[in-house]
């Protein structure tokens, strides 16, 4: 196991420098000249490097186990997934990248032993991100967790908890945008006063999915381990319209839209407007595009108010793609002296309040949004290389459980307003729901037996 020194800190903005320098020239094949992935990792050799276990590959987890093997400083040793196609093509994707191939296994579980194995990449459908995170502390391995971390509040204090517990082992969140270099240079001039007291954020996320259809229950095909893929959740039967991708829009095993992408943006205006936790939220929308299955809104506002004048909203429409200034996401800062514009890349625009754009910085690299696999391959190896130098080095992390529970409750409040159709009230110094026992009834879940989540 590499173990992790809390005694070494690495300055921010040395690490970004080092990092711009260093991983995006090298990171990605266009090395020094004759030199490949597979050379790297000849000369490097497998002891110095963290070996890795992505589990979930179908979609998301595809892509981050591709962009992880084209780490020099990375071993990609195990693949795993309840779906057996998905892992016999991500171990060629792999293997295409540095001609080391990877073992399949169909149950992360079984890898919890392995000392070989320093960490796990938690790209699971979101009912499994909590418990097998705290599978993967208790079993000493570092974790790197898409986002949401947890799908109810519950779940996010557990994580806490177990961050606390667990203080030598590093937890990494993919909430990447903490990590692309201008997106940190934006949010420190916000904090620096570019635009004076930011007292007003409004996030957005604008797509056109189609619909889902009415599924139909039928025999679980012979590819698929489903009862492993539900895990944590309490049963239902294999419907043909949730596997793979759709179980996002079903309250069951995804929360919809607003944990799923909105968190990056509202994760964003948080870090920039330098709030915790809000004094009132509510939330309006619904499923008005298509007549199906899907459960959860794909229209969705949600207003946020905070106790020293400051407030934001967030906008989703999952199904009308019609941008806001000129970004199908985004998050806009307004200020007592201008606004900030942080759009879907890297990248970012200062405004006067007449709305002239006074300063305007631009990415070298594109991200799309749409791209729901695989947005932004070359910043998101900026966030990867922060994990790795947590663990190696102790540095800080940039997308902690601390962090990420607060930007997640944002959503998950969210979603409990939406869902019994009230203003909560919240307590700004817990973060904890007041006065409302039908809404106190989301805060957690039931789970099947003996996959109750544990630090």
């Amino acid at each position: 196991m590499i173990g992790n020194n809390n005694s070494k800190r690495v300055n921010r903005r040395a690490f970004v420098k080092h990092t711009l320098a260093g991983v995006i020239v090298t990171a990605f094949g266009g090395t020094l000249s004759g030199f490949t992935a597979k050379s790297y990792a000849r000369i490097i050799g497998a002891n110095e490097r963290i070996s890795v276990a992505i589990v979930g590959v179908n979609n998301r987890g595809r892509a981050l186990a591709v962009n992880f093997a084209h780490q020099r400083n990375c071993r990609v040793t195990h693949i795993t997934d309840v779906d057996f196609r998905a892992i016999k093509k991500c171990i060629a994707a792999v293997t295409a990248v540095n001609g080391e191939t990877p073992h399949g296994e169909a149950d992360f579980r079984r890898l919890l032993d392995d000392k070989s194995v320093d960490a796990l990449v938690m790209a699971t459908p979101d009912h499994w991100h909590t418990p097998g995170t705290l599978l993967a502390l208790r079993a000493g391995k570092h974790v790197y967790i898409e986002k949401p971390v947890s799908t109810t509040p519950h779940e996010g204090d557990l994580l806490r908890k177990a961050s606390s517990k667990y203080p030598d082992i590093v937890i990494q969140v993919g909430t990447q945008r903490r990590s692309w270099p201008n997106i940190v240079t934006a949010i420190q001039e916000i904090h620096d006063g570019v635009i004076g007291r930011p007292y007003f954020g409004k996030g957005w996320y604008a797509n056109n999915r189609r619909p889902i259809g009415i599924g139909k229950e039928v025999a679980v095909p012979s590819w698929l381990d489903y009862e492993l893929w539900q895990g944590p959740a309490t049963r239902k039967p294999y419907k043909d319209n949730l596997i793979h991708y759709n179980w996002h829009w079903f309250w069951h095993y995804g929360h919809g839209e607003l944990p799923g992408n909105g968190i990056h943006i509202l994760d964003l205006l948080r870090w920039g407007m330098q709030v915790d936790y809000p004094i009132r939220i509510s939330s309006i929308g619904g499923r008005y595009q298509y007549e199906d299955d899907w459960e959860t809104p794909d229209t969705q506002t949600v207003d946020i108010e905070f106790a020293d004048n400051k407030s934001m909203c967030w906008e989703g429409r999952s199904c009308n793609g019609v941008p806001l200034y000129n970004y199908p996401v985004g998050a806009m800062f307004y200020g007592e002296n201008g606004s900030l514009l942080i759009g879907q890349g890297n990248e970012y625009k200062v405004f006067d309040l007449k709305g002239k754009i006074v300063k305007e910085v631009k990415s070298e690299f594109t991200a799309d949004p749409m791209n729901r696999t695989n947005p932004s391959q070359q910043l998101d190896a900026l966030h990867i290389q922060n994990f790795f130098s947590a663990i190696r080095e102790g540095s800080q992390l940039r997308s902690d459980i601390e962090d990420n529970y607060k930007s997640t409750l944002l959503c998950q409040l969210g979603n409990i307003a939406y869902r019994t159709g009230t203003m909560l009230q919240i307590d700004p110094a817990s973060g904890a729901i007041i006065g409302n026992q039908e809404a106190m009834g989301l805060w957690t879940k039931e789970y099947h037996p003996e996959f109750e989540p544990e630090i």
